[in-house]
């Protein structure tokens, strides 16, 4: 039984934590209180049925602070970072003062932990913090989780990719190994940058594929064509394959908007067209939608839902925020049913439904980025993109 300590109880963060505290000890470390008192109390921070499950129902050993342990850490085998990155601006990279600090820390508290980033950095981070500390025990582990799936993807992982010193790796490795229910996982050792790599890429790819069927829909909604049959059709190539291909208002969420903007700014130096188009063509998606919108001439536009996804409480960089912004700008009374978020926050200036039913009375046309069954008695007044009725 190794002694880990894990920063940040986010997706990344908590199903690591759960993960690893079935066979280790863990502790975890998370600044937002309400946070660590939830997860204190066995209640998932997120809304998630297999970590309700594993915090109710499991043998954990893992204990929850809301303030740095430093006894913890100073004994600590692993320290595992997964704190937000959240894309700036105005520097054109990610915000990684909270992994430095931790870092810095942990390196000047422990010289023999492997500190093993999880937090998405930018290229060449990992070696970065390497030189600035000279603390060779650093390596990068991207994750590669599905929204509402985070746990279950933790448990049974597509690739375990680790990159930095092989021993370390190593040493982690079998870590995760004994703690994961697959037993063939692909293991992959790489450089720490390869790995950032990774992780980075498989995103943008992932978010070129959104932005691919997103324009197959556009074009057939303009042309009046049926989209379903045209992406069936195109999806029966076994090269392409039947999945996430269902149309939407966009990509949003925790990783694909921020990662591609990292990706494209890693590419300044480098000659590049697609990159720069996935980032593009999402805004243009965004605004195609908007306009379709604004073309119905409704006075009030009603929204069911801010989440991106079915059984979701994430509306993070949604694409249904970005829609709303346009449809205020152009003056149109925009009225929002979300039972599952704090709407009190948003600076975008909308009225909140307090009912299901209030949205479909008072709404000239109500939006959906998917479909549920709580809506299928309004066709008449509702505009999706969601052709198949999944996520």
């Amino acid at each position: 039984m190794k002694k880990i300590v894990v920063f940040g109880l986010g997706y990344v963060g908590l199903a690591n934590a759960i993960l690893l505290a079935r066979k280790n000890q863990v502790t975890a470390i998370d600044i937002d209180e309400d946070k660590v008192k939830l997860v204190k109390n066995h209640k998932s921070p997120i809304k998630e049925r297999l970590i309700d499950d594993y915090l109710k129902n499991k043998n954990l050993n893992l204990e929850v602070s809301s303030t740095s342990n430093i006894k913890a850490i100073e004994e600590a085998d692993v320290v595992l970072i997964a704190t937000p990155t959240d894309y700036n601006t105005q520097t054109n990279r990610f915000n990684t003062n909270s992994v430095d600090s931790i870092v810095l820390d942990v390196s000047s508290r422990n010289k023999s932990a492997t500190i093993v980033i999880k937090s998405t950095i930018p290229v060449g981070h990992t070696k970065k913090l390497i030189d600035e500390t000279k603390n060779r025990n650093i390596v990068f582990c991207p994750e590669f989780l599905r929204e509402g799936k985070s746990l279950e993807d933790s448990l049974h992982p597509s690739r375990i990719i680790i990159g930095g010193d092989k021993e370390k790796s190593k040493d982690f490795s079998e870590i995760l190994t004994e703690s994961i229910e697959s037993d063939n996982c692909p293991l992959v050792f790489v450089g720490s940058s390869e790995a950032e790599s990774v992780k980075l890429f498989s995103n943008t790819y992932l978010a070129m594929r959104v932005a691919f069927f997103n324009e197959i829909d556009t074009y057939a909604e303009i042309k009046g064509f049926d989209t379903k049959s045209i992406i069936e059709g195109v999806c029966m190539d076994p090269r392409i394959g039947d999945f996430y291909n269902n149309p939407s208002f966009g990509y949003g969420g925790y990783c694909l908007p921020k990662d591609t903007k990292q990706v494209l700014a890693d590419y300044k130096d480098v000659p590049n067209d697609l990159i720069k188009a996935i980032v593009l063509a999402n805004e243009t998606r965004i605004q195609h939608v908007a306009d379709s919108i604004i073309s119905k001439n409704p006075t009030t536009v009603g929204v069911y839902r801010l989440a991106m996804k079915k059984d979701s409480d994430n509306a993070r960089q949604s694409s249904m925020l970005s829609v709303i912004e346009i449809l205020v700008k152009n003056k149109i009374d925009v009225l929002v049913y979300e039972p599952n978020l704090d709407l009190s926050h948003n600076d975008i200036k909308f009225r909140e439904a307090m009912s299901l039913d209030e949205l479909k009375s008072k709404s000239d046309i109500v939006i959906a980025n998917r479909i549920t069954e709580e809506i299928s008695d309004i066709k008449e007044k509702l505009y999706t993109r969601d052709v198949f009725s999944r996520d």
